[in-house]
């Protein structure tokens, strides 16, 4: 399968243009269309500064979910990390852009007309991506666009593509010349009464691979119209003594939200083994030039089957079963992210 290429510019080194030198307004754009899904109770927004282009998505959860962050890599930049939570943020900007996620705070405490009591509080964590690196200026999301993500979100519909976090997401960062665009993807699966939703921001060092072992995006070798896998340019770097010339900054952000009930327990489990598959997509992963993160959340509403007669508890569908469901969701929003 011919994959177009999409490759990132170099921008210039040099002082560089922010927030304050843009007239900036809120955008919601719409790039590679929309991925439906059917979860009651989960709302997605996303929003974007053009100037930039960079962005925020926020999943907005109004009666919580519980929680769980896994976050893996060199670099990673986190806000919140609550183990409840009501509202997810996955935004650009780096450090900055978790200004993004402090305005859907503020946002969502501004909708309870400022109630404060203790169980009243509205939780939101956050994750950044750097996006800096195929851009000339250094826009980044601020507390107004979080906010403007969160105003946008809506039932059963996501965005994908250069939308939301994912607006100047990019992949395969060995040379910064073979750089290739990705984005937000999104995928949802239903069995039964079991639902997973997933939603990533897809801007690793490594490269993306299909199903079939293919690489569909990244390390693009203009010259020789092929995308290769990094090991193949370590493995000549090492035998001729020279360096890899890398980007850092980099970063792979996701959420995956289930209705299954799990205990605190399992639900860490079901992030690990969601995070570690995500791994077949996205290779290297997880390296000291990122700052992996994914979310993991329950809003609890079906019960697994249990067998009363057995001590090994829930056996005819259990939650390995779902982080199994859950990690070929995810693929596929890795695939998605790609296009």
């Amino acid at each position: 399968m011919t994959v177009t290429p999409r490759l990132a510019p170099i921008p210039p080194a040099g002082p560089r243009r922010s927030n304050g030198d843009f007239a900036l307004s809120p955008a919601h754009g719409t790039d590679r269309g929309q991925v439906e899904y059917d979860f009651p109770g989960v709302r997605i927004g996303t929003a974007e500064y053009a100037e930039g282009p960079t962005g925020a998505t926020v999943l907005s959860i109004p009666a919580g979910a519980r929680t769980y962050a896994d976050r893996r890599g060199g670099a990673v930049g986190a806000s919140g990390l609550y183990g409840f939570n009501h509202a997810i943020c996955l935004a650009g900007g780096s450090v900055y852009g978790l200004s993004a996620a402090a305005g859907v705070s503020e946002a969502l405490f501004e909708r309870l007309d400022h109630q404060s009591g203790f169980d009243q509080l509205q939780l939101v964590s956050g994750a950044i991506i750097y996006d800096f690196s195929v851009r000339d200026n250094s826009v980044y999301p601020d507390a107004a666009l979080g906010r403007a993500a969160l105003d946008a979100a809506q039932d059963g519909v996501v965005g994908v593509g250069r939308v939301g976090g994912g607006a100047s997401a990019t992949s395969g960062k060995v040379d910064p010349a073979r750089v290739e665009f990705t984005g937000q993807g999104a995928a949802f699966r239903q069995v039964g009464d079991v639902k997973v939703l997933v939603v990533t921001v897809l801007n690793p060092y490594g490269v993306i691979l299909d199903r079939a072992g293919n690489i569909i995006r990244g390390n693009y070798d203009a010259a020789a119209d092929a995308r290769r896998h990094p090991a193949l340019d370590y493995e000549a770097a090492i035998g001729e003594s020279r360096l890899v010339e890398s980007m850092a900054g980099n970063t792979t952000i996701s959420a995956v939200i289930t209705n299954v009930q799990l205990s605190d327990v399992e639900l860490k489990q079901f992030a690990l083994q969601v995070h570690s598959s995500m791994h077949r997509g996205i290779q290297p992963f997880h390296t000291p030039l990122d700052g992996d993160t994914l979310f993991a959340l329950t809003t609890d509403e079906v019960a697994l089957p249990v067998d009363p007669g057995t001590s090994h508890g829930r056996l005819s569908l259990n939650s390995t079963a779902v982080a199994t469901l859950a990690g070929e969701t995810a693929w596929d929003a890795i695939l998605c992210a790609a296009g």
